[in-house]
């Protein structure tokens, strides 16, 4: 059997997830995936039987993620002064939440997009 070549589809794709169709992309997809839940989740057997219910929790996970490091930029500039860092420390750990955040959020997108890959991966197979 041929090995597809790696080609997006779309900008949001992992590059770490083979093409859907490809051999093993199912594989490479739970791969990346369990490198997003905590690794208590990432055992369970359900969630490793189950691609597709494995992508829903690393959404949640990661929609979590967001949240948590949007909080902590929305809150660095009032609550970081009291715990005695200097300026320069501030501006750099505000930056730093900045680009948590957009990390995140194009994480998210590729969670979504593995996400819909699998649902259609599952229901071809279930048809």
């Amino acid at each position: 059997m041929a090995l597809t070549t790696y080609s997006p589809i779309s900008s949001d794709w992992p590059c770490q997830v083979k093409t859907p169709g490809s051999y093993d992309w199912e594989r490479s997809a739970v791969k990346w995936l369990r490198e997003l839940v905590p690794a208590r989740y990432a055992s369970y057997p359900a969630l490793i039987r189950h691609p597709v219910l494995l992508a829903r929790h690393a959404q949640i996970q990661v929609q979590q993620e967001v949240r948590v490091a949007r909080t902590a930029l929305q809150t660095a500039r009032s609550e970081l002064p009291r715990l005695g860092l200097p300026e320069s420390v501030i501006e750099h750990t505000i930056r730093l939440y900045a680009a948590e955040v957009m990390q995140l959020q194009h994480i998210a997108r590729s969670v979504r997009a593995v996400t819909q890959a699998l649902v259609g991966n599952s229901a071809s197979r279930t048809h």
